[in-house]
């Protein structure tokens, strides 16, 4: 079976499993474990979120003994699930079927509150930044980001993967009443590459960097020639895609 959840990642230790932490892993498999009669369920995802990090499209999948229809599987999990977590969808898929490796594509939206004061209804799930701005020369910068690069200056010191390079195919900036929301869709993406992206885009919006930095910032594959990292609760997983793109 595979699914299609959204979470508020607020109080959770991120999507993985972690001892003693809470996790949506963790939830979802306790649930599924309770289905099953004690059985342990492995449910695997499309990729992890961090702590505070959200989702509005996370995909996984799981294998089931159980012949349970669709509509009996959403009821059934909508209501053992915690209200922080919702299952949109869930249909069967074919045995070959693999949340993570079978991915073409994904796209991430980060939120940024431009006002002057924190919104307390919105201070989990927007980054409050209330520093004048200059949006066109940001949109100048994100389009050097956009297509085939090695982003190893725009990824944590700590990420394991090898090859660091994605593709992007699309970083839009777009504003909502207060709110700057940044879009961005690629083949895939690096330990903390959205919020660092981000980071060094505020920066250079604010006059403390160029957009011509931004070629020179990937040449160098140093995480220390880039920006802070933006908060995780700025960050939500939008869409994951198993289509290829054109």
């Amino acid at each position: 079976m595979s699914g299609i959840i959204s979470y508020d990642g607020t109080n959770f230790s991120g999507y993985q499993v972690q001892p003693d932490q809470r996790t949506v892993q963790g939830n979802l498999e306790k649930v599924l474990q309770r289905m099953h009669k004690g059985e342990f369920v492995k449910v695997i995802a499309s990729g992890r979120t961090d702590t505070g990090v959200h989702a509005v499209g996370q995909v996984f999948h799981f294998d089931t003994p159980l012949s349970i229809a669709p509509d009996g599987w959403k009821r059934a999990l909508n209501t053992l699930l915690p209200d922080d977590i919702r299952l949109l969808s869930i249909d069967e898929v074919a045995s070959s079927f693999h949340a993570r490796y079978d991915v073409s594509a994904k796209e991430y939206q980060y939120r940024v509150l431009r006002a002057d004061e924190e919104d307390v209804f919105r201070r989990n799930f927007t980054f409050h930044y209330p520093f004048a701005l200059d949006i066109d020369q940001m949109r100048r910068a994100a389009n050097y980001l956009i297509g085939e690069h090695d982003f190893t200056s725009f990824c944590s010191a700590r990420t394991e993967v090898v090859d660091k390079t994605r593709t992007i195919y699309k970083l839009d900036i777009s504003e909502s009443g207060e709110e700057l929301i940044f879009s961005i869709k690629g083949t895939g993406f690096l330990y903390n590459m959205v919020r660092i992206i981000v980071g060094t885009l505020l920066e250079i919006g604010n006059g403390r960097r160029s957009p011509e930095d931004i070629p020179d910032m990937l040449l160098a594959k140093d995480r220390d020639v880039t920006g802070k990292t933006a908060p995780g609760h700025g960050l939500y997983l939008w869409e994951v895609s198993y289509e290829k793109e054109e």
